[in-house]
């Protein structure tokens, strides 16, 4: 599987290319926090400490850029990964600690640098080649990259397009099938990954980004997908993580994509029964249009 290139770019008419990608660049970079790394950088220093059980010097806080954290912070950043740290017990062991919380806590995405640019590109690709359609993302966290989806709209004055918003608002649900046995990514035992739908919202509002072409979906994908009212999709964005997630996604919404549109897969290679559920998903359906990876995770097609 080959990895995606960058789209060219598209422009409205009496738009400069400078105004559209200094706005969208700078919009990217407020997501990613990588306008602020060296408080996300005290924020990860103070929980190593906490979890080591080491002593933090306050200097080393003070001079942050110095150390350490904040190159461990961007590198992590690019493929959206999280910070691995040890815990040490009380009886002396140290165990490896993988935290969500400690990834993006200053970020508005989960994404990464790779996985926003492409789908910028991805973006830009639709409305530069006329693939009709709105956008939509399932499963949002804090909805970050609706934000982006919904101010590319706005950079280019795009008005016959919305961006659907999905998720539970609640988190993932608790594993239920087979396939999903081990997985259990739910409230109770990942709260980091529910965050509210009046969260979201002020997040769209911080950015002046919400209006009515900001469509919000609130529930299980089961419940929600198979009846919402969209007619046709030119992206389809895919971060359900569980096999139901995903199966449920792409059962409700893979035959609205319209040709050349995209299927990005965010979990494809980071959740195993995610990468179970599109494999059989394309088998099924006799899906044979070639897979690009994006990271050495998330993974996407284009509809024939």
């Amino acid at each position: 599987m080959p990895f995606f290139d960058k789209a060219q770019k598209v422009l409205a008419p009496n738009q400069s290319e400078s105004t559209v990608d200094r706005y969208l660049s700078l919009l990217k970079k407020a997501l990613l926090n990588e306008l602020n790394p060296e408080l996300e950088a005290r924020l990860v220093a103070l929980a190593h400490s906490v979890l080591t059980r080491d002593p933090l010097d306050l200097r080393e806080l003070t001079g942050i850029r110095e150390t350490e954290w904040p190159k461990l912070i961007r590198e992590v950043r690019e493929e959206g990964w999280a910070i691995e740290m040890k815990e040490r017990l009380p009886d002396g062991r140290v165990i490896p600690r993988r935290d969500l919380r400690f990834l993006s806590e200053g970020a508005h995405t989960m994404m990464g640098r790779k996985r926003l640019d492409h789908l910028h590109a991805c973006l830009e690709t639709v409305c530069r080649e006329g693939v009709p359609g709105d956008f939509i993302e399932t499963g949002v966290w804090r909805g970050g990259g609706t934000v982006f989806m919904r101010g590319f709209l706005a950079a280019h004055g795009i008005t016959d397009r919305v961006v659907w918003v999905a998720d539970s608002f609640e988190g993932l649900p608790p594993p239920t099938l087979s396939q999903d046995a081990g997985w259990d990514l739910s409230k109770e035992a990942w709260p980091s990954l529910a965050v509210g739908l009046a969260e979201v919202k002020e997040l769209f509002e911080r950015y002046d980004l919400l209006d009515d072409r900001v469509r919000f979906l609130k529930g299980w994908f089961r419940d929600t997908l198979p009846t919402a009212p969209i007619v046709e999709l030119a992206v389809l964005r895919l971060d359900g993580d569980l096999y139901e997630s995903t199966m449920d996604a792409l059962e409700s919404l893979y035959d609205k994509v319209a040709p050349g549109g995209y299927v990005i897969v965010d979990d494809y290679k980071a959740v195993a029964p995610c990468e179970v559920a599109v494999e059989e998903f394309r088998k099924r359906r006799g899906i044979r249009a070639d897979m690009s990876f994006i990271d050495s995770a998330a993974t996407f097609w284009r509809k024939p």
